[in-house]
């Protein structure tokens, strides 16, 4: 079994603002381009085009209709991808090793060459964020684009992982939880960030912020089109004017 360090230098990790996120699945495409072009073997895709598509994917959008206390029902689209747990379950239960979290940065990852494809570890992730590759049955998951934060020949800018780079609402957020100056320590500590399914407690290193309250509308009078106006005498010349139009 594979043991978790105590402590890590880094906690590197996501902020996913759930205000924001307009379901686009622009970090989906992303996710899955980056990674089936430049890390690790091909992420599998059966069929694509046919009637029964068969794929892998690291990174998913869900949405779900949402009726609050107060209010009307909204529509929340749900990101998911790896934690990147700080106690990690899929890490123990390993049997080979294959799967670890890294000590410098707290990025969980696979050995993909000493995976067996043994399944141990989807079983006891709680959030369902590891998938097993249809065509070389070895375990794949989230990598918070390793290949990319460390890359020098990338832009600044482009030293982020893909889904950030990508995300036209900018509601995705990547950054270090162990410098209290970050980003990713200031949204959280300013709009409330929370865990997902804390009850686990498996200390996930992402937040997801809420959805703010939306306004809402009063009662609407479905006969208001057809009352008399307010003002029963026109004060301008086009009120005059339309006035007269309506008579014709």
């Amino acid at each position: 079994m594979t043991t978790l360090p105590e402590k890590t230098e880094r906690k590197l990790g996501l902020v996913i603002d759930l205000d924001t996120c307009v379901g686009c699945h622009a970090c989906v495409i992303s996710c899955k381009g980056w990674n089936t072009e430049n890390y690790g073997s091909p992420l599998a895709d059966v069929d694509a085009y046919g009637e029964n598509p068969v794929g892998t994917f690291l990174n998913r959008v869900h949405s779900y209709e949402v009726t609050p206390d107060e209010g009307t029902s909204q529509l929340v689209h749900f990101p998911k991808s790896c934690l990147h747990c700080e106690d990690a379950p899929c890490v123990t239960v390993c049997p080979t090793g294959a799967s670890y979290k890294r000590s410098e940065d707290g990025i969980v990852l696979v050995n993909e060459s000493d995976c067996i494809g043994c399944g141990l570890c989807a079983w006891a992730c709680p959030y369902g964020a590891r998938e097993m590759d249809g065509i070389e049955k070895v375990m794949k998951k989230c990598t918070l684009c390793v290949d990319r934060i460390y890359n020098e020949n990338l832009e600044p800018e482009d030293q982020i992982p893909s889904c950030v780079r990508t995300c036209p609402a900018g509601a995705r957020h990547f950054g270090d939880f162990n410098d209290p100056d970050s980003q990713v320590n200031k949204l959280v500590l300013e709009r409330g960030g929370m865990d997902l399914m804390p009850e686990q407690q498996t200390k996930p290193v992402n937040k997801y912020l809420p959805p703010r309250p939306k306004d809402t509308l009063g009662e609407i009078d479905i006969l208001a089109p057809l009352l008399k106006p307010v003002a029963e005498k026109p004060d301008t010349f086009i009120g005059w004017l339309n006035k007269q139009l309506d008579k014709i």
